[in-house]
């Protein structure tokens, strides 16, 4: 093409372009992924909702992007990240990790389709209106974690039967948590134990948390169910060991980290159905259509190394029921 004839065709008189030259490619839908702790801490949950995803078709830099915003631990910071997503005008919320990122995910936006992640009852909470029927821009997946404790209370009277207090590390910051003491006081007193409660909110109140079971020499420790505690599944661990108290808590990472028992709802499933829904939302389903999930698997696993270290006979009949036994 001459000089003259390249000017007239940008002219728009002389030249025809190609129209798959021109045409723009759609755009790639953008999940933001508001995460209450680390990637390092969340990195089995994460890799739970990659597989959901995977599930519905979708797949991270092949035909959807991910905004990730983490809080590190600290709450506080979760409105700001939520806003900046929100700002980013991503496709999909999800919310993953517990009570407090859901509320947050919800208070930031009633357009954006929100897919939360919870071990507590999102009805009694407050986040929907129904299991069945969501409504607003709100669903997700859910397991029976919050619910557990008064068995979690129970397995211990198995393993220390002659033992009269227990310690509870609870963070009463978490709203799950509010009426814990009161859930808890009706199957202690039926056990027979006396509960000291021991509030940890952060790492500071961890490192205290030590002598506090210096000063109250339980015979067990419930660790309730808190994202703050699981990802912290080592450091709990590691402290019980080192007061020879024996433990129980949600996370099978907890029994893994050397922590004596483990009871809790499958979170590797309910951060895979949070995947499924997030890819079905992608491909045009609206939140009120979709129940929010209850995950009823429940899994318990005993660590018998911690169990010979601490000194415990762990019986047959509740070896027997144990999903998972590390020796």
């Amino acid at each position: 093409m001459r000089r003259r004839e390249f000017f007239s065709c940008l002219a728009g008189a002389a030249c025809s372009w190609p129209v798959a030259g021109l045409a723009q490619q759609p755009a790639m839908p953008v999940i933001g992924y508001l995460g209450s702790q680390t990637p390092e801490g969340f990195a089995s949950r994460l890799a739970a909702f990659h597989r959901g995803l995977r599930e519905t078709g979708y797949e991270d830099g092949r035909n959807v992007a991910i905004e990730y915003r983490w809080a590190a631990g600290h709450d506080e910071r979760l409105p700001a990240l939520a806003e900046d997503l929100v700002r980013r005008r991503v496709s999909v919320l999800v919310a993953p990790g517990g009570v407090a990122v859901a509320f947050v995910a919800k208070a930031a936006t009633t357009t954006i389709p929100v897919v939360f992640e919870m071990g507590g009852d999102p009805v009694a909470l407050g986040l929907v209106k129904s299991l069945n029927r969501p409504e607003g821009n709100v669903t997700g997946a859910t397991s029976l974690n919050q619910d557990l404790h008064a068995k979690r209370l129970e397995l211990l009277r198995e393993v220390v039967p002659t033992a009269s207090g227990f310690a509870v590390a609870i963070n009463p910051d978490n709203p799950a948590n509010v009426d814990m003491r009161e859930k808890l006081d009706g199957p202690a007193r039926a056990l027979g134990v006396q509960l000291s409660f021991i509030n940890v909110r952060n790492d500071s109140d961890l490192d205290a948390m030590s002598t506090q079971l210096d000063r109250l020499r339980p015979g067990a420790l419930l660790i309730a169910s808190d994202i703050f505690f699981n990802v912290r599944s080592q450091q709990f661990a590691a402290l019980a060991l080192k007061h020879s108290v024996p433990a129980i808590a949600q996370s099978r990472e907890f029994a893994m980290a050397g922590g004596l028992l483990s009871y809790g709802g499958n979170v590797g499933e309910t951060h895979r159905q949070a995947g499924i829904y997030t890819g079905r939302i992608l491909k045009g389903e609206k939140p009120t259509e979709l129940p929010v999930q209850q995950v009823m698997k429940v899994e318990l696993t005993i660590n018998m190394k911690t169990a010979k270290a601490l000194g415990l006979t762990i019986s047959l009949p509740l070896l027997g029921r144990a999903d998972e036994v590390f020796e």
